[in-house]
């Protein structure tokens, strides 16, 4: 009787098969093996294969980065925003609020960002999860009944800023007591803003910056509204990641979506 080395050596292993060993997504897997983190072979078809030694060895080596799934890996895979969603809705439940929601969101959105800073995956990649977040956030925000008497607040991303998933996060904030957002969007002049404010347009003006924004530009932008603000008894807070001025001269800095509560409760309370 021959012998075989190959007929005794375990099968490798796919990708899904991983996956289920590490309790992550094979999309993940495959992201961890491309980036030269988990080793692989490729068959002749081009598909990744895996011992069961490399596995174990990664899980040894990266055991705490290789627990539960992060919905930043459903966020690179599922591709109906109408899926995303669903399992927001299951987490608002699970956690009683939007606002904790958001809490909840915020720690994965960085998690995109820091994935594709590493050069973990593209552009194109981050780019897409981040326009289904928003689309599944928008969905979520449509079913959230205004009060008729709610204070009217407008919603912008910094002068030149880019980033508004962090502003999505707010606008469903808002709606939860509500409020009546009015969604100016990404990178709005300052000039606007203050305009809008001047003419009555809102009742309060909630500003987002990301880490990319300028400093010397926001502080010049929280001076600015605030002034108009001021002027016009809008109430006024600005938050995100963005290197905000710590005190501003007339609003609020807030870093939290529990601290955004308090001050929306503030705000209501002064009519």
């Amino acid at each position: 009787m021959s012998y075989n080395p190959a007929a005794m050596s375990p099968p490798l292993l796919t990708s899904t098969e991983v996956a289920r060993r590490l309790g992550v997504t094979a999309a993940t897997v495959k992201r961890w093996a491309d980036v030269g983190l988990l080793d692989c072979e490729r068959t002749a078809g081009g598909h990744r294969r895996f011992t069961p030694e490399a596995v174990d060895r990664f899980r040894r080596e990266h055991a705490a980065g290789a627990g539960e799934p992060r919905f930043a890996d459903r966020l690179l895979e599922e591709t109906e925003p109408i899926a995303l969603q669903a399992e927001l809705l299951r987490e608002r439940a699970r956690l009683g609020g939007w606002w904790r929601v958001a809490e909840w969101l915020a720690p994965e959105i960085e998690e995109l960002g820091r994935r594709w800073a590493a050069g973990e995956i593209g552009i194109v990649e981050e780019h897409l999860a981040s326009e289904r977040l928003a689309r599944a956030l928008a969905r979520c925000a449509e079913t959230l009944p205004v009060r008729r008497d709610a204070p009217r607040v407008l919603l912008a991303a910094a002068d030149g800023d880019e980033h508004v998933l962090g502003l999505a996060l707010v606008d469903l904030c808002f709606r939860e007591e509500g409020w009546r957002p009015l969604w100016a969007g990404r990178a709005v002049p300052t000039e606007e803003v203050v305009r809008e404010v001047e003419e009555g347009t809102a009742d309060a003006v909630a500003l987002s910056a990301s880490v990319v924004s300028d400093p010397a530009r926001l502080a010049a932008e929280a001076a600015a509204v605030g002034e108009a603000c001021a002027r016009t008894g809008a109430a006024l807070v600005v938050g995100g990641q963005g290197s905000w001025p710590e005190r501003i001269p007339h609003g609020r800095v807030e870093r939290t979506f529990e601290g955004l509560r308090r001050w929306m409760a503030e705000v209501e309370r002064r009519g």
